[in-house]
């Protein structure tokens, strides 16, 4: 097949069909508010409470001759001593790196 040598400068001419012309809407100019249509401010939320952090004395219980304490949690098992576990009814959760372990029914 032979090609057509293309000239150079110019670019290659295509045939194009003519698209209709459509016209758009003419569209509202937006209206600034007026004096007596000032937006209402935001009504400011009550600040939030937060709760006492549970202390250490909450992780353990102690005999009453003050000789034996005991862990009312376990450790992880993962992290090792120092890092208790959460109790969430059914199963222990360490929040530090996520290990879960089940209780036994």
């Amino acid at each position: 097949m032979a090609e057509k040598p293309k000239e150079k400068g110019k670019p290659a001419e295509k045939p194009t069909a003519e698209k209709p012309k459509v016209e758009k809407p003419a569209e509202k100019p937006v209206e600034a508010p007026t004096p007596a249509e000032k937006p209402k401010e935001k009504e400011k939320k009550p600040p939030k409470i937060k709760k006492p952090e549970k202390k250490a004395h909450t992780r353990y219980k102690i005999d009453e001759k003050g000789l034996n304490l005991t862990r009312l949690r376990p450790y992880c098992e993962r992290c090792g001593p120092g890092y208790f576990m959460a109790d969430h009814g059914d199963r222990y959760s360490c929040g530090h790196c996520g290990f879960t372990r089940y209780k036994r029914a």
